[in-house]
């Protein structure tokens, strides 16, 4: 696995997404990047509180869009 994301939406490599297309092959820089799977638990799970933070934000702006009618 590469990228730490099966469909690279969220980045991957905690938020550093090599450049160009990926065809998980490797990178030009470092070279083949595969993730433990404690690093994918790990990546899974920042993403997870990223996720739930957002979710919070959003519900505080609809919360306050309610207020302003």
């Amino acid at each position: 696995m590469c990228c730490g994301s099966e469909n690279h939406h969220g980045g991957g490599h905690r938020g550093r997404h090599h450049s160009g297309s990926c065809a998980c092959d490797g990178h030009a820089d470092i070279g083949p990047c595969f993730w433990t799977k404690k690093e994918k638990i790990a990546w899974l799970e920042e993403y997870l509180e990223n996720v739930q933070a957002e979710v919070k934000s959003i519900k505080k702006r609809i919360t306050a869009l309610k207020g302003e009618e």
